[in-house]
């Protein structure tokens, strides 16, 4: 993240959420409606005290009763007058406002989600899913209270204070001139107690992200939790979490009220003190009881309006924190982006062709260790080569750097002949099927699922990929059939079943590079030998590299490429390395004899 520069404002401070300004300027009129109707409030609420004072000095003073009773009927008429358009400009105020606010959240909050989908894995070995999550919920409902509710209260009320006190100034220059240097004297110790509470603010959304990482990970993990019995030690840990942001919102919460009683007594102070001096000037005969009547309406405008701004800033520290948390989102910068002037190349109908030259990698979040080092490799369209190797020995890394979720540090890839640093992402991605070893099941129906793989797809080639797979039976068999709910990450399945449908959706997205890693390590002997039937069948006419490390599933492949530390040890077909009698046949010994 860049470093705060002189420019840019202070962190937690209110200037933060000019962050949002982007999201406000497509609603402009939403805006200046919503701003209209709030200074029509806040000048009718102006014009309460002096409507008062009217009455008092004209309908209650007068010594004619008739004409007394006139005067009250037409002050109470005005009076009433004053009340519905408050009542009207407020409830049009509220209206616009919370639109704006609902709409500002859903804005930013599918703006921060699409971007944070598009950041390369790098991003997230730093950050945490659950804290993810944490960002576009609680911070987004912080920035939504304020948008919507606290901003305009902040407003609403500083119009009504500024009127309120101008009035007092010039019914009661003098008086009220002291009152304002009383004011200032106000201002500014609050301004820098503010800081602690910006502070305390942005600490307190930190722990209660962090609670909302160990909660992700843990339900997402939920099997092996309950398999080691881990769920008190589990429980005590999330407890730990929520104390700690327990405790700092309590020490923000104090703060908080520290604030806003400072704020509360040392304005009523003031403004007792103006309204002392009032009843003086009554008793003196300087102005009139209406007067006093309007000053005491106007004081306790300032007075309630003070109070308000209290609240409102501490609710402004608060979204400026949580509007800071969401800019650290939305500006994070991918380390992997589509070149602006994107090759365009042919997709082969025959298979992709696939050249890693003399590539070194080293993991961002394990720079010391290289994954793979001067590691070169050339696959022939529509040649099946199968890597093989003990655990980290770079096999995987091998498919990112070809999907392209990182980029090598040293060295070239290139697919069909062009470099993949010049193709869109969208263009290389869909030219690549994969097949995971923990098949991604998504919380919708199989139809769907399957259709991930291409969205535009039809029933009947949906079908078809089921069957390829060996999914259309037990799909059928499903209480919907291929509507049936599978539930989230498929729960509803089995491993072997969750993994045809992954497998059917790959068939379906009909890429010329498929990518299969370990994809037949949850069947059972009878699914593998179907769905490896399948896989043969599939993989007619596309270049497929296959990792492995159960080795009855490559012999068949055209090259077996066997990876150690990084780099190749080995390469040839199953017969020619047993025959070498190296590496590669010290593990099919293993294997085979057991």
């Amino acid at each position: 993240m860049a470093a705060t520069t002189a420019s840019s404002p202070a962190k937690g401070s209110p200037q933060s959420l000019s962050g949002l300004r982007p999201f406000l300027r497509p609603y402009k009129l939403q805006i200046t409606l919503a701003a209209l109707f709030l200074v029509m409030a806040a000048m009718t609420t102006l014009l309460f005290p002096m409507a008062l004072r009217s009455l008092i000095d004209g309908g209650l003073v007068s010594t004619d009763k008739g004409a007394q009773t006139m005067a009250l009927r037409d002050h109470f008429l005005a009076l009433f007058g004053v009340a519905v358009a408050l009542g009207l400009f407020s409830a049009a105020r509220f209206y616009t406002v919370s639109w704006l606010g609902e709409r500002v959240t859903a804005d930013l909050r599918n703006a921060v989600y699409s971007h944070v989908l598009r950041q390369s894995p790098a991003f997230f070995e730093t950050t945490q899913t659950g804290e993810v999550l944490s960002r576009l919920t609680a911070d987004t409902t912080l920035v939504q209270t304020v948008v919507g509710s606290s901003l305009s209260m902040g407003l609403r009320n500083a119009v009504m204070g500024i009127g309120a006190l101008a009035m007092l100034v010039w019914t009661n220059p003098y008086v009220m001139f002291q009152v304002l240097l009383i004011l200032v004297l106000v201002v500014l110790p609050s301004m820098w107690f503010g800081r602690r509470v910006r502070k305390l603010s942005r600490a307190s959304q930190d722990r209660v992200a962090d609670s909302s990482a160990i909660a992700a990970e843990v339900l997402n993990a939920i099997p092996v939790v309950q398999s080691y019995t881990a769920e008190p030690r589990e429980a005590a840990r999330f407890n730990t979490s929520t104390q700690h942001a327990f405790h700092t919102a309590v020490r923000r919460t104090k703060a908080r009220s520290v604030l806003v009683a400072f704020i509360i007594i040392a304005t009523s102070a003031a403004l007792l003190w103006g309204l002392y001096q009032g009843t003086q000037a009554v008793l003196r005969g300087d102005i009139t009881a209406g007067h006093l009547g309007q000053t005491v309406v106007y004081v306790i405008i300032l007075a309630s309006a003070a109070a308000v701004l209290g609240e409102v800033y501490g609710d402004l520290l608060r979204a400026a924190g949580a509007t800071e948390r969401l800019m650290e989102l939305l500006h994070a910068k991918s380390a992997i982006v589509s070149p602006a002037d994107p090759a365009e190349t042919p997709v082969p109908a025959a298979g992709s062709a696939i050249r890693l030259d003399a590539i070194t990698f080293h993991y961002p979040s394990r720079p010391q260790v290289p994954a793979l080092r001067d590691f070169s490799l050339q696959v022939a369209p529509g040649e099946t080569v199968a890597l093989v190797g003990s655990s980290g020995a770079g096999k995987s890394t091998v498919f990112q750097l070809l999907l392209r979720y990182y980029d090598p540090q040293s060295g070239r890839i290139l697919l069909d002949g062009c470099p993949v640093t010049e193709l869109s992402l969208d263009q290389l991605r869909h030219r690549i099927g994969l097949v995971p070893q923990d098949a991604v099941i998504f919380s919708t129906s199989a139809m769907e699922n399957i259709r991930y793989g291409r969205p535009e797809a039809n029933e009947a080639e949906v079908y078809a990929a089921a069957r390829a797979a060996f999914a259309d039976d037990f799909l059928r068999a499903l209480p919907q059939g291929y509507d049936t709910f599978l539930g989230e990450r498929g729960v509803r399945l089995s491993g072997g079943q969750r993994q045809r449908i992954a497998i059917a959706r790959a068939i379906l997205k009909n890429p010329p590079l498929l990518l299969l890693d370990e994809a037949t390590s949850a069947l059972d002997a009878e699914s593998e030998r179907m769905v490896q039937a399948a896989l043969e069948s599939a993989m007619e006419g596309r270049t497929t590299l296959v990792i492995a490390h159960r080795l009855a599933t490559v012999q068949k492949a055209n090259r077996i490429i066997v990876l150690d530390h990084g780099g190749i040890v080995e390469q040839g077909t199953h017969a020619t390395l047993v025959a070498q009698g190296g590496v590669y046949a010290r593990l099919a010994a293993l294997q085979f004899a057991s």
